[in-house]
């Protein structure tokens, strides 16, 4: 048990970057966490932290050593939730991580009804475009978009599929027409949304003629769906978005799709969680609730998306 406090310690004053941080947050005193490094320190035979008096910073061995400390630590802590019945009871903080437009569409929604059902989880959700790494015990669950993901220790569930059309505002479309083939995006302006999973100046049409590989250029760049939204919304030009970020525009008419015949980069919605000897209940109820739920509301929007292109 020794062992396992000094390590607590070691990686709480890596976190808090300062002995005098890390002994407040754990309620005890600087000497004492400083005290509790050295022991481990000792034990290896090695040295974990170089120490000046402004900085600290890890050592090779101490980068090593931090990394197998959180996930002993993680897996001791699951072992005592399973232990305690954490397994059978959904409750505490659950931390989430999402991609920043699929986080505002579907996953906010999603807790809301989550949480209806489980009222003693709390949630931590954080929006990012950048995957976290989930062994360092960040966060609990991820929810990101990709054509297909690489090989990895996560354990990962594919909760559906979306994909993304070519939408202008009406106001463009009267200055500049819009256009009849793919060719004619050459002479357009054509706004980018730059993603960590989709090339930012290359876009891919499918349609009746097969897919059509192009590069494009524009004004605009943009990182989140919904910022480009309101870029297209203000007539800066012809942008791709993803289905959910296009349907309350074309429903209100404040965007109209264009090359309704093509769709482009199709991309699969999955969760992703460390693989552990032992997994929750709130991560497990979570994951299970968003695999009955997400699926509905994306067969939802595309059904929406065809009645609205259609005109019915």
């Amino acid at each position: 048990m020794e062992t396992l406090q000094n390590m607590r310690a070691f990686v709480r004053v890596v976190e808090a970057g300062t002995f005098t941080a890390a002994a407040e947050s754990l309620d005890s005193t600087t000497g004492a966490i400083s005290r509790a490094v050295s022991e481990l320190e000792a034990r290896l035979r090695t040295r974990l932290l170089n120490r000046s008096t402004r900085r600290l910073a890890l050592t090779p061995a101490g980068e090593r050593y931090l990394k197998r400390c959180i996930q002993i630590l993680a897996d001791v802590a699951s072992a005592e939730e399973e232990a305690g019945g954490a397994h059978e009871s959904p409750a505490g903080a659950l931390r989430m991580h999402s991609f920043a437009s699929i986080g505002q569409q579907y996953v906010l929604p999603a807790i809301s009804r989550y949480r209806a059902l489980y009222p003693e989880v709390t949630v931590e959700l954080t929006l990012s475009q950048r995957m976290p790494d989930l062994f360092e015990g960040s966060s609990d669950v991820s929810l990101i978009t990709a054509a297909a993901l690489a090989n990895s220790d996560l354990v990962s569930h594919q909760l559906g599929a979306i994909y993304s059309i070519l939408c202008a505002s009406p106001g463009y479309v009267h200055t500049h027409g819009a256009p009849r083939a793919s060719t004619d995006l050459a002479r357009h302006d054509c706004l980018i949304l730059k993603t960590p999973t989709q090339p930012s100046h290359e876009w891919t049409l499918e349609g009746p003629d097969g897919t059509i590989e192009m590069h494009v250029d524009g004004p605009v760049q943009v990182n989140i769906a919904e910022s480009l939204a309101v870029a297209i919304r203000e007539g800066m030009g012809i942008g791709m978005l993803p289905v959910y970020a296009a349907i309350e525009g074309l429903r209100n008419g404040t965007l109209v799709r264009v090359l309704p015949q093509h769709i482009l980069q199709k991309t699969n919605v999955y969760a992703l969680y460390p693989s552990r000897k032992f997994i929750d209940a709130k991560t497990k109820t979570w994951v299970d609730f968003l695999r009955g739920y997400l699926p509905q509301v994306i067969s939802r929007d595309l059904a929406l998306l065809e009645e609205l292109t259609s005109g019915r």
